[in-house]
């Protein structure tokens, strides 16, 4: 009953899943936590990062322009800690296309990942662009439009992306870069913005891809992709070799029926055969993945159906999960980036309910 008379400002939701083999972590969410100006508006939030002041930046695919098919969807929105609204990074910036995530680095540095353009900027803490990666189209090319996506795919070219998707970083301040829809492969570049190389490759076997969709690094330089079409994790050294994977697969009832669209085919991710060809959609594939601060480093990863958040030790042992999809406070809409400041304290972006939600969770065992 309180749970109920708290709904309309934060509550836990009420789960959409049975009998779970690992526990259910108890949170609150605020989705008021942002405070906007009056003419200033969310898109589809793409992408959310937090710095060393606590100050929180959302990459929203707002600010539209351009036909309504094919417009041009990205906006780089700065917080203060409290969630009050300080400014816009990169106005009518030539690498704005359409938003897909946003970082920050151990100097405070601003980094995007803008999947229209094919590029990735730097900026500095105090907005100013530092370095880019990667090339627009010109919009002087005769047959300028989106990639195709051919099969077999063209081969990928260094120093160049095709629907770039995220970033992160180890210790040496080397940059590894998921790139992405089309190219699935991991791009390496030094401090100084040198191409070291890449690895990678479309597939189903270690170290392919089915769209490399968000990356993380931990304490020891291991790096951690979120292989969403593959329904997996899949973790490798600094040099790209390959050292395991992780497949979450939490029970839910299936026979609950998502708040938008239809039941996604029920094929656990342990699954090799028979399997749908792109997991996107199956229960526990990771759209968004983070890696908490040390000394005592845990893994969150988000899936789009069921829509939940799962706790996992870097080995990939599941601690907990929460959340559910919907509309409501706690419940989630395709979560496409997380932040995690801390082990209990996250922000979830959220593409379909136009947010982020601030999550802060109870402590586990």
């Amino acid at each position: 009953m309180k749970c109920l008379a708290l709904a309309a400002a934060f509550c836990l939701p009420i789960p959409l899943f049975a009998q779970q083999s690992v526990p259910e972590i108890k949170f609150q969410a605020q989705t008021d936590f942002f405070k906007l100006p009056p003419d200033l508006y969310f898109g589809e939030a793409a992408g959310v990062a937090v710095n060393s002041k606590g100050h929180v930046f959302v990459f929203s695919r707002g600010s539209t322009t351009g036909p309504a098919y094919g417009a041009a969807a990205a906006q780089l929105l700065e917080f203060d800690a409290d969630g009050n609204y300080v400014r816009e990074i990169g106005h009518h910036l030539y690498a704005w296309s359409y938003a897909h995530a946003v970082k920050v680095d151990k100097e405070d540095n601003i980094w995007v990942a803008d999947k229209g353009s094919d590029m990735v900027i730097k900026f500095s803490p105090e907005g100013r662009v530092l370095m880019v990666f990667g090339r627009k189209q010109e919009a002087s090319d005769e047959g300028t439009g989106p990639l195709k996506h051919p099969k077999p795919p063209l081969p990928p070219i260094d120093g160049e992306f095709r629907q770039v998707t995220d970033m992160a970083w180890d210790a040496a301040g080397n940059t590894y870069i998921s790139d992405g829809y089309i190219n699935s492969r991991i791009a390496k570049i030094d401090k100084d913005g040198n191409w070291l190389k890449s690895w990678g490759e479309p597939g189903t076997g270690p170290g392919q891809f089915n769209t490399p969709h968000s990356i993380a690094t931990d304490d020891a330089g291991h790096v951690y992709v979120a292989d969403r079409g593959n329904g997996r994790i899949q973790v490798f050294d600094g040099d790209g070799k390959f050292l395991r994977e992780i497949r979450i697969n939490v029970p839910y009832d299936h026979k609950l029926h998502p708040w938008m669209g239809s039941i996604p085919s029920e094929v656990p991710a342990t699954s090799e055969a028979p399997a749908p060809l792109n997991k996107t959609m199956l229960n526990g594939s990771p759209w968004a993945i983070c890696i908490t601060p040390g000394p005592n480093q845990v893994l969150y990863a988000s899936d789009g159906y069921p829509g939940r958040i799962y706790k996992l030790t870097l080995d990939g042992k599941v601690l907990g999960v929460l959340g559910a999809t919907g509309h409501r406070p706690g419940q989630f809409g395709w979560i496409h980036e997380l932040a995690c400041p801390s082990e209990n304290i996250l922000y979830a972006a959220e593409l379909l309910n136009w947010r982020v939600q601030k999550l802060t969770l109870e402590p586990t065992q």
